[in-house]
This record gives C-alpha cells, structure tokens and sequence, in this order.
C-alpha cells in the first residue's frame, strides 16, 4: 500500500511538472515597441499557425519600456524602435536587427507642401521655422506633433535630424496610432511616425526629393529611417519556444511577411 502510494505521489509530481512546463513553453511574450506592432503581429500570425498551442503575446508599451521589462525579466524579448545605448548593452543587454523602418514625415491631407530638406525639418522643429508659408505652405502656424520621452521613433527622428532637446512640440503622445490621428486631424499639423503605420489619413512627406519606400529605405537614399530591433538578455538562455519564434522572426524565410507589413526585411 504505502508503495502505491509512494508511486502515485511521484507519478502525480512528474505529471504537474510536465503541465507546468509545457504552460511556461507554449508561451512567447514580447514587450515594447508600438511602430513594430505591425510587423510582429504579422510575424506572430505566421508562427502561431505553424505552431499549433504556443501563443505569442504583444505588450505596446513603447521602446524604453520593453527594453525595461527584459532587464527585469517581465518578458522574452524586448522590442525596440532604435539601436540600443552604449549603457544599455553594458547592463546586459543584446540588441539583433529584425527590419529596417523608414520613419515618415507626415501632415494633414489638405497640407500643399509635399517636400521638405532634412535641414528645414530641422528648423521646423527646433521652432526656427514657425509658419507653413516660409516652406511653401499656406499661412498658418505649423503645430509640432511627437513623441512621448522614451520612444524610439523620437529618439530615432532627433538623433537623424539633430535636434535632441531643442524640439518645440505643442503635443508629445505615447503611440504612433495617436499621432497619425492628431495629424489628419489638424490641417497645420506636422509629425512623425513609422512607415510600417501610416494609413491613408496623413499625407507622407518626401524628403530632399526622396520619398520613403522599401527600396529608399534599404539602399539608404532616404534619410530618416531607423532599424526595428530585438532586445534579448545576454549570455541567456531564451525558453525552448522562444527560440523557436526568435530564429523563424530573424530567417530569410519571413523576408516577404516583414515587406507586406510595411517593414525592410535585413538583407
């Protein structure tokens, strides 16, 4: 008797054991990056339907936040609008490029203007430039739309335009959704957002006569881009289904899910 007994309680410990892992294993979270939203659902998708019972979650919560939450182990994989800082590798991070992203000068549809220099986005935001008239516009105050402190997508336009801690902006927001709608819906409205995200309410600006595509993008004739990237612990060792998603997201075989989410697959 009390050997059945010892051979059920093991019997019932192996099976709990088992149920456990298989949970934490059928799991992939990944935390950050609201522009990559695109691309990792479309990525997700793909692996979920080649993957029967594993679930791939997406937490939009903004670049420095997923890169955050990988450091204190809240997710798998971080997501991350631009390179990681010097610092941040230092803590023990490690960054892969999934895509490349161009980052899309955008105003109200009625806007006239359908070009700008890299100089004049510069002044634009800087407050140098005030007024729609003076770059071709109608006569009207330009209103400046960006990011909140933290976002890739702003860190990666003022690091490209130069304008770290002099932008003038009237709103800082926290998701690109939220300014696409801002723009489209103020005619004297400017902002920035990815490429991957815009839809046909905002108008895509060109700029210094290049305007943003896959192919602009990848042979680096357009200006403002920034690579979408995945942020992992280093010298850790990811869940066996995390692994499994991380090396199919980085295989040449995703390259066209990558495109027709509006990303640049990394050649």
């Amino acid at each position: 008797m009390k050997k059945f007994i010892s051979l059920t309680l093991v019997a019932l410990i192996a099976l709990v054991a088992f149920s456990g892992c298989g949970s934490k294993g059928g799991t992939v979270s990944t935390d950050g990056s609201t522009s990559m939203e695109n691309v990792i659902g479309a990525l997700k998708e793909a692996f979920e339907k080649e993957n029967s019972g594993v679930t791939v979650t997406y937490n939009p919560t903004g670049s420095g936040t997923g890169i955050t939450a990988v450091l204190e182990g809240r997710c798998d994989i971080g997501l991350s609008s631009r390179s990681l800082k010097e610092e941040e590798k230092a803590e023990g991070l490690t960054e892969t490029t999934l895509a490349l992203d161009g980052i899309a000068i955008i105003v109200n549809p009625s806007n006239p203007v359908s070009d700008l220099s890299l100089e004049n986005i510069a002044k634009i935001y800087k407050g140098e430039i005030t007024n729609w008239k003076d770059v071709g516009g109608n006569d009207g105050e330009i209103v400046l739309i960006g990011r909140e402190a933290g976002s890739g997508t702003r860190d990666g336009f003022e690091s490209i335009t130069d304008t770290e801690d002099e932008c003038k902006y009237r709103q800082e927001l926290t998701s690109t959704g939220d300014v696409i709608t801002t723009v489209s819906g103020n005619p004297n409205a400017i902002g920035y957002a990815s490429l991957a995200s815009v839809k046909d309410t905002v108008k895509v600006l060109s700029v210094d006569g290049v305007s943003p595509s896959e192919a602009t993008v990848q042979d680096g004739s357009y200006k403002v881009q920034r690579p979408f990237v995945l942020v992992t612990k280093t010298g850790a060792e990811l869940s066996e289904t995390a692994q499994s998603f991380m090396d199919y997201i980085t295989s040449s075989e995703v390259s066209d899910i990558i495109s027709a989410a509006g990303a640049v697959p990394v050649k």
